[in-house]
Order: structure tokens, then C-alpha cells, then sequence
């Protein structure tokens, strides 16, 4: 939703999509979110009057430590060919696969006690953050298709993704997407020491095995701090990306007005993506219950403003959902409709009515007659939805 703001009414932590009038001829080279008080004051010295914020990207808040990516307009770069759903889904693939095994190698050297950096993990992050800007919408739909035993791979690369792609939802520049994408890459890596029987425990854990799990937070600082790196971002990240917004948290026990704009970011990722993952505990749940469970069961939790933003980030049916049709069809989510959320592009390819695999078909649901019933989940029609990905649908787009 857009609205004018003559620039004295101008707040930090709103959205300025663009200068609607003005005595100077600045010019926004890209959107972003306003800072602090400083940046009103430059604008205002520019000669900027008015402008228009988009009130669903805006976050009103006391204290903002985010940055603020607006500059004045260099040369307009010519706009590249949009590749198809099919290219992009497959060159995104061979970058996930690899930085699978990049990080799988990496782990592997974590838990047999082998020195290990943080630089061996930076190539795969810039990797990660320019497909990010190339093709979000391939690269978010892997991080819903899993792999049943490779939950703390899988984890890392997508909180490296969603970070990115959420923090570049916010308006952040360049510069700090890469800070964040790296932040999710590296804030579990200390659970590679965490042993397997506790990883892999069925039911709740008693207070030592909580103490060994909790122990993965201190690692990856450790980790950080060998690397003599100046990474502030990452590290508050590691540090603080399961406390909670009331308190309830860990390692500290620390509270909201404690919790940067970063790591309250990444306590969302890190949920959604535990929530949309099967464990030994529990079934994942589908895209949409776990975005209805951050707003229903996080209150207190989870800053509700940042969830909201969270959702509108990865849309109702984020891409990589499995969904089923009006017209008894199952397909899968693969590019969003920023315009209208409820009408994505989906690759069809299973009738509900018969049990049985159909051709895989393209539909763009903003002008075909058709429209999302509900989210399912896949173990609902026993449909290996990875191995059909991989075997099938890469193949044919």
C-alpha cells in the first residue's frame, strides 16, 4: 500500500519507494528503508519535498540498526532477458548441490575436530547472494525440497538463502546481504559437533543434552573469532539467533529491546525452515501452516512486524509449495506474483481425480481459469516430492 509523505512526516524504518517531488534533481538509484533522523535531514537538504512509502514494506520502530541502500541514480544498466522457469530452476539446482557439498565437506572437517575456516564458507556465500539477486524465486523454491537425511545441510544453505532474500525483501544494500547470507551459513554450523543420538532424538530432550545443543551457539563464535575477521553482523547473528523477543531464549536469556533488527530476522528463517522440515520429533509442515503458525504461536516470541514482513517476503504460497488446484490438480509453486500473491506461475503435474501423473504443464494462474485451493503436503497423495523434482520436473521445464 502506497501513500505521499511530505518529508517532514517522514519516520525511520519507513519504506521510500520513490521522490514525488522535489526543488534538486536527486533521483533514488534503488528503494530502501530510512535509517534514522540523519538521513531525513539530508534528504530535506537535497531539496526533497514529498515521497512515496510503501506502508507494506515499512517498519516503524524506536531503534533501527538497519542500513539504508537509497543514493543518488548512476546510469540505468539495461535490463537482462527473464529466463524461463526451466533454466532457472536448473541452474539454481547445480548451485545448491554444490554449495551442499562445499558445506558438506566442511561439517565433515567440523566434527572430526580439523581446523576449519570461515573464509572456506565465503566463496559459497557470495555464490548463494548473487543467485539470490539473479533468481530468488529458483533458488527459494530448493529450500523446499528436502532431502530426508540431510537436515543440517539443507538448514544452513536456506537460512543463508531466506536471510538474503528477506533482507533484500527490506531494502538492505549489497553489502550487508552478504553479511547475512553468510550469518545463516554459519549459525548452526556449531551443531556438527553435536552428537548423533541427540540430534536424532525422537522425543524432548533433558536439561544436559539441552546444555550440550545450546553449546552450538559458543562454537560458531569461537569459529568467528579465529578468523580475526571484522564481521560484526555475523556475529551477532550467531550469537543471538535463538533468544526470543520475551526473554525465553538461549544462550543469555535475552530480551527484545537486546535483539538487533538482524537476529530477531533470523530467529523467523530459522523457524520457518525447522517447521517446514521433517525431524525425528515430528512431520514437517507444509509452507503455509508454518507461516500461520509463526503469526498464531509466536506472539511474544517472534517480532510480529518483521513476520508480517516475512510473509509478504515469501508470499501465501511460497514458491516451492506444493498445492492443490480447483481443477483437481497438484502442482508446484515456481515464480511469485508480486501484484496479486494468490496467482503465481505453477508447473502442474498430477490429477487428484485419478492418482495419477499428468504431463508437466506451466500455468500462470493470473490468466488461466483456475486457482489455489489449499497447500498440501506431499506425504498427503504419496508423492516423493524430491525424488519427483529431481527426476522429473527438472527435466522437463
Amino acid at each position: 500500500m502506497y501513500k505521499i509523505y511530505p518529508v517532514d512526516d517522514l519516520k525511520p524504518g519507513m519504506f521510500v519507494n520513490q521522490v514525488t517531488r522535489q526543488t534538486g534533481q536527486l533521483k533514488i538509484k534503488t528503494q530502501g528503508l530510512v535509517k534514522d533522523h540523519g538521513l531525513i535531514h539530508k534528504l530535506k537538504a537535497r531539496g526533497i519535498l514529498e515521497v512515496e512509502v510503501d506502508l507494506s514494506r515499512s517498519i516503524i520502530s524506536d531503534e533501527l540498526t538497519m542500513d539504508s541502500p537509497m543514493e543518488e541514480e548512476g546510469p540505468e544498466e539495461p535490463e537482462k532477458p527473464q529466463a524461463s522457469e526451466g533454466e532457472t530452476l536448473n541452474e539454481s539446482h547445480r548451485l545448491y548441490e554444490q554449495a551442499k557439498s562445499v558445506q558438506s565437506k566442511f561439517f565433515k572437517k567440523v566434527r572430526k575436530g580439523g581446523k576449519v575456516s570461515v573464509t572456506e564458507l565465503m566463496g559459497t556465500s557470495a555464490d548463494i547472494i548473487d543467485s539470490v539477486f539473479d533468481n530468488p524465486d529458483a533458488l527459494c523454491c530448493l529450500t523446499l525440497i528436502k532431502e530426508k537425511d540431510q537436515y543440517l545441510l539443507e538448514h544452513s544453505l536456506n537460512c543463508s538463502i531466506l536471510m538474503a532474500v528477506f533482507a533484500r525483501h527490506l531494502g538492505f544494500d549489497k553489502e550487508l546481504i552478504d553479511e547475512l547470507g553468510l550469518a545463516g551459513l554459519m549459525m548452526d554450523v556449531g551443531m556438527a559437533t553435536i552428537p548423533e543420538d541427540i540430534l536424532s532424538k525422537p522425543g524432548a530432550l533433558d536439561g544436559p543434552e539441552m546444555q550440550i545443543v545450546e553449546g552450538h551457539v559458543d562454537f560458531g563464535l569461537e569459529l568467528l573469532e579465529q578468523s580475526e575477521l571484522d564481521l560484526d553482523v555475523v556475529r551477532d547473528v550467531l550469537a543471538n539467533h535463538h533468544e526470543r523477543m520475551d526473554g525465553s531464549g538461549y544462550p543469555r536469556g535475552k530480551s527484545g529491546d537486546y535483539l538487533s533488527v538482524y537476529a530477531r530476522m533470523a530467529a523467523i528463517v530459522d523457524s520457518y525452515d525447522a517447521m517446514t522440515s521433517e525431524r525425528p520429533w515430528r512431520r514437517g509442515m507444509s509452507p503455509t501452516q508454518a507461516l500461520k503458525r509463526l503469526l498464531a504461536s509466536s506472539q511474544g516470541l517472534l517480532d510480529q512486524s518483521l513476520v508480517q514482513q516475512f510473509i509478504r517476503c515469501v508470499g501465501v504460497h511460497p514458491v516451492g509449495s506444493l498445492v492443490k488446484l480447483k481443477s483437481g490438480k497438484l502442482a508446484i509453486v515456481v515464480r511469485a506474483n508480486k501484484v496479486d500473491p494468490l496467482c503465481p506461475v505453477v508447473m502442474s503435474f498430477y490429477s487428484v481425480r485419478t492418482n495419477m501423473y499428468n504431463e508437466v504443464k506451466r500455468l500462470d494462474l493470473s490468466k488461466v481459469q483456475d486457482e489455489i485451493e489449499t497447500s498440501v503436503r506431499p506425504e498427503e497423495f504419496k508423492i516423493n516430492l524430491t525424488k519427483f523434482f529431481k527426476d522429473v520436473l527438472l527435466k522437463q521445464v
